[in-house]
């Protein structure tokens, strides 16, 4: 039986997929085999040594200490993709707010409170609100995976013509882009050439602050910038800046500032890029999937931290055994089990970086005292016996 705690209310929908026979899932659990989170924040907290994953239903997982988790072996899974349709909804939502000055639209509609004068009101003062169609602008799209694919091709379908950057494109993300897409060849050839600029990669060493004030000098006068990705992708002193000197128009972000509150040409939403039902759902349907896969077989899927593996069963038993990527741990693990006279019937290996991930299918029972040499060999992160 394995034990999955929830730090978060996950949707039902994903939470069924559990089989009440093989699973007990609470929010109040000792000795846990899994932890399913959204958003809390698991860094600084004592993670209990039972632990065997990691499961974020979404796609950011700046809330989970990936390094920590890694040196001991445990792997952590997102839901890349899942709520991809519901960012790029609130994308295109975010530039006609700021293409049709709707935010200053509604605010003097609600102000209306004289039903005899209203109409002769909003014929008075509609031309303050005129705005600018998407059709004919140019979109740019920082980061193609799969939130920013999405962004891309509907920005194609509005009539805007789109340029976009991403140096680690994968080729699904290729296949899945418009072909009238243009591939700028770096950030300050995008940033010339478009009216508004969407970013959509992860919080990393790399993209922190990846557009700042130096970025202010290859933007167009009245630029908008759309942050739906995460707060430090985007510089808040560069955007202090920018509008200062009128040179971003508008800033439409998922994250807003105290700083900011209260300038018109900032438009702040309370972070509801995945807030929709479908896209919650989606991300726990996805994410359990993955945990209960690796929980019964050892197959990681979408792990941020360890890679891809996926082996068909054979033999009696799998062993799943994650390690430092060194070399001779392939001819060490081979000769523990067969100085124990099990023999390996298939076996895949993967590496990620400096860490590496093995499935062992083999055709005898593996004892506790041979789990435990498999582990005290130098290098070896975690082994499972499955």
């Amino acid at each position: 039986m394995y034990k999955v705690q929830t730090l978060n209310n996950i949707s039902k929908t994903g939470l069924t997929r559990f089989p009440h026979a093989l699973y007990t899932v609470g929010a109040d659990l000792a000795d846990p085999d899994a932890l399913l989170v959204r958003s809390a924040d698991l860094r600084g907290l004592t993670i209990p040594a039972s632990l065997k994953a990691i499961g974020r239903a979404g796609a950011g997982v700046n809330n989970i200490p990936v390094a920590e988790m890694t040196a001991r072996g445990i792997p952590v899974f997102n839901a890349p993709g899942a709520n991809a349709n519901a960012v790029k909804e609130l994308v295109i939502a975010g530039m006609l707010l700021a293409a049709r000055n709707l935010p200053e639209a509604l605010a003097f509609a609600n102000g209306l409170t004289d039903a005899d004068d209203a109409e002769a009101a909003m014929e008075r003062e509609k031309a303050r609100f005129a705005g600018s169609e998407l059709a004919g602008r140019t979109l740019g799209v920082v980061g193609l995976g799969a939130i920013g694919v999405k962004v891309a091709n509907a920005g194609r379908a509005l009539g805007m013509r789109v340029h976009g950057f991403d140096p680690h494109m994968t080729v699904d993300g290729a296949w899945q882009l418009s072909s009238d897409v243009v591939k700028a060849a770096g950030l300050a050839e995008l940033y010339s050439a478009a009216d508004y600029i969407s970013f959509h990669v992860p919080l990393n060493d790399k993209t922190r602050n990846l557009f700042d004030q130096q970025s202010l000098a290859s933007t167009k006068h009245g630029v908008v910038l759309l942050n739906f990705a995460r707060d430090g992708v985007v510089d808040l002193a560069a955007v202090k800046r920018g509008l200062s000197e009128r040179r971003i128009g508008r800033y439409v972000c998922d994250f807003p500032h105290a700083e900011l509150a209260g300038d018109p040409r900032v438009i702040g939403l309370p972070h509801l890029g995945a807030s929709t039902a479908e896209a919650e759902e989606n991300c726990a349907v996805m994410v359990v999937d993955q945990l209960r896969s690796y929980l019964e077989h050892g197959e990681i899927a979408n792990s941020v931290n360890f890679p891809h593996t996926r082996m068909a069963r054979a033999g009696e038993v799998r062993i799943g055994l994650s390690n430092r990527n060194v070399p001779n741990m392939i001819g060490q693990i081979s000769n523990t089990l067969g100085s124990a006279g099990i023999n390996i019937a298939q076996m895949h290996n993967a590496s990620r970086g400096d860490i590496a991930y093995n499935l062992l299918d083999v055709e005898q029972p593996v004892a506790e005292a041979v789990r435990a040499q498999l582990a005290a060999i130098d290098g070896v992160l975690s082994v499972r016996v499955i």
